[in-house]
This record gives C-alpha cells, structure tokens and sequence, in this order.
C-alpha cells in the first residue's frame, strides 16, 4: 500500500496530503467518484496516532456512510455508554452508539478502503510545499530523504492535521498555536477489564480547564489520558496566548484525584511512552481555501471544544471537500464556485462548532459537571438531553446557559 517516492506519477485529478481520517475520507469519496487520486502522508501506514481512539455517534455515521463501518467494529471495542464521572464523585452514565479502536487500526482500515476505491497512496512523503503557476495552486513538492518530486494536480487538498507546518508552507495558517493539547497512554491491565467498560470522562478541580478519560480497547487494554481544549486562550484583539500548562503533572493529578485510573496504572503495563499532540477545534486558525487547494479536516479545526471529539468531524469534513470537487466537476463549475459551495458545506457546521465551544465552560469550571450529573442521576429527562449531546440531537450550550442550569431544578 505504501508506494515508494520514485512510483509517483507525473499528475493526477486531486493530491490528498495526509492520510488520517479526513485525507482517507476524502481519497476513498474521490476515488469511487472516479477521480484520478494520489494520497500521501508523511508516515508508512499502518502508523500510531496520539487520539482519545472513541468513536461516537457521528463518527459511525461517517463510517457507514464510506461503507467501512462493519470493518471497523469487526476489530473495535463497543461501548454502550459514557460515564460522567464529576468533582465530588458523582456519576451518570449516558447511553450512546459508541466504540474505542486506536487510530492505528482505524486509519489504517480507511485508507486501504481508499486504495481498493483506486487512490493510489505513497508514503512515506513529505508536504514541502505548493507548486503555483499565476496564483493558482497546481501540484506540490514532495519529499523522501534527499530526494524531492513535483507532482502537479487540478486541486491539492491538506489533510494533514493539528501540526501546522503544511498549513504555514502552503500559506493557509491564520495562526500557528493550537486550541489545546492532550497527553494519551496505552495500558494492558486485564484486572480492569468489566470494571471499566465504559467511555469514562472525568472532571476535577485539580485537572481544571480539562479532563481525564478511561477508554477500553479490546485485549485488556485502556487508553488513557487528559486533555486541555482552550490551552491557548483568547486575548483582547482576538490574538491567542498559551496558557501555561504541564500536561505530565495534570496526568500525575488525575491518578491522584480518581482512584480508577490510579489502580489502572498502578496494576498494570504501560505500553509504550505517554504521547502528547495539539488539537485544532472550532473550525478556527486556518483558511479554507485559495485557488486550486482545500483544507480540511483537523488542519481546518474539524476537533470539537468541550468534548476533544475530532474522529467523526474529521472524516465528515473530509468527505465534504470530496464531494464539493465531485459536484464541481459535474456542473462544470469555476475554481471561485467550487470553493464557495466548500466554504458554504463548513459553514453550516460552524453553529454546532460554536455551541460546544460555549459548553466547554464544564471544563473551565467543574462546580457546574457536579449540578449537571447530580441531576442528571435524578432526572431522565436530564439524562435524554445528555445523551443528545453525544449523538449532535441536543444543543451541549442549553445545558449550561443560566436557562438550562434554571430548568435543571424545574424538570
């Protein structure tokens, strides 16, 4: 699968770079379009992704919709619930369809997807940079070692993630630093294996603005890990800053403030080093497009505030540039046109962006995680409204506006 620098073709209709969910998606909607694609990361696949590894609702929708969702939770873990686990120790388990299979698995299992469509996908390869002919995006160049190849393409879509390097080389960054950061770990403990069987999240005082998560994966193996969604936060004239955080003391905190994750790691083996990566949220710090070239996915900021969630938005995203080429190419349209109608496709998601971007004052004050779950245990209502959250049917920021904390004492 992993085709070589010196097999790159000359040209091709669309050049994906990067192969994560939203490259897969968008590679394997083109290919069965019909569209001639080359899909490129700058690592071998199978290869390790820092990530939570959950999958909620959108994520099998997504999933479904590519014709990979059997596939996928042939190997995954299912989950029917996720725990809210609050500062006092109070706890609601939401229901939801839900699922944990690390991104190793799960990128790997789309992208071969994408290469059965007829992508063909070269890696390891390096984005160094665009190639443009009178400002209009043609190609790009790529690297392996010391050897660099042009490859020239009708449209050049980035996939490429939270790092910001492509987006700086292709002059889309609209800024350089993250919305947050998240530290994750792999643990092999079968003594908690039906103790946590649950998508556990964890709000306390001592891991304010984040969370701690509990995910099992199959085999006797959890992720763990926490997470900051606002790491950076925004000043006066709209600049961000970053806040200082240590993500390793947080993760020390969290052993200490939840005594699960405590015995998990205590127990058990860890499986290969903590590993930290930043997260791009709200559809925020990139442009969309210029001429000739698409962002999309996590580089776009396709990672939900509150919750990290990024899986499900990623491979959406990237199944809507895909389809904005598909319908441009059948009607005919004009670069201007095409990426409008892209532009148009995000913005209709940017509302919910922002409605969980208001709900992630949970993580910033968790006095408000402890009203929410001591409710939501007395309150089926309540608890319907959380399981909306999780599967994009309830708004997340009518939980937490003075009206919505109001009718939790009214319902």
């Amino acid at each position: 699968m992993n085709l070589g620098i010196d097999l790159l073709p000359a040209d091709c209709d669309v050049l994906v770079v990067g192969a994560g969910p939203a490259g897969a998606a968008a590679a394997l909607t083109l290919a069965r379009g019909g569209m001639q694609v080359v899909l490129v990361d700058a690592k071998a696949f199978p290869r390790d992704k820092v990530c939570g590894d959950a999958l909620i609702p959108d994520a099998h929708q997504a999933l479904r919709q590519l014709g990979v969702l059997d596939a996928v939770m042939a190997v995954a873990q299912p989950v029917t619930h996720v725990g809210c686990i609050a500062p006092r120790g109070g706890r609601v388990d939401v229901p939801g369809l839900l699922a944990v299979l690390p991104r190793r698995q799960l990128d790997d299992i789309v992208c071969r997807a994408a290469v059965a469509a007829g992508a063909r996908m070269h890696a390891p390869l390096r984005f160094v940079a665009p190639v443009e002919h009178e400002g209009v995006v043609c190609g790009a160049r790529l690297q392996h070692g010391d050897a660099v190849r042009e490859l020239r393409a009708r449209w050049v879509l980035l996939a490429t993630g939270a790092v910001p390097q492509a987006l700086l080389a292709a002059g889309m960054a609209q800024r350089q630093g993250p919305s947050g950061v998240a530290l994750r770990g792999y643990v092999k403990n079968a003594a908690m294996v039906g103790r946590i069987d649950k998508l556990e999240v964890v709000w306390h005082r001592a891991l304010a603005p984040g969370y701690g998560w509990i995910f099992p994966c199959r085999d006797g193996v959890f992720n763990i890990g926490v997470g900051i969604a606002d790491s950076h936060y925004r000043q006066r004239g709209g600049a961000l800053a970053h806040q200082a955080l240590n993500l390793r003391a947080l993760f020390d905190d969290f052993q200490r403030c939840y005594a699960p994750a405590r015995e998990l790691l205590h127990g058990g083996a860890l499986l290969g080093p903590l590993k930290g990566a930043p997260l791009r949220c709200s559809l925020e710090g990139a442009h969309y497009s210029k001429p000739g070239l698409l962002v999309t996915g996590e580089a776009a900021g396709s990672t939900y505030s509150f919750t990290g969630e990024g899986i499900g938005k990623a491979l959406e995203t990237g199944m809507l540039a895909a389809e904005a080429l598909l319908a441009g190419r059948a009607q005919g349209r004009g670069d201007a046109e095409l990426r409008a109608d892209y532009e148009a496709r995000l913005a209709a998601l940017k509302p919910r962006f922002a409605l969980y971007e208001r709900a992630n004052l949970v993580n910033r004050h968790p006095w408000i995680a402890d009203l929410l779950i001591w409710r939501g245990r007395r309150s089926a209502s309540v608890r319907k409204r959380m399981s909306g959250v999780l599967d994009e049917t309830s708004n997340p920021g009518h939980l937490i506006t003075f009206k919505g904390l109001w009718r939790l004492f009214t319902e």
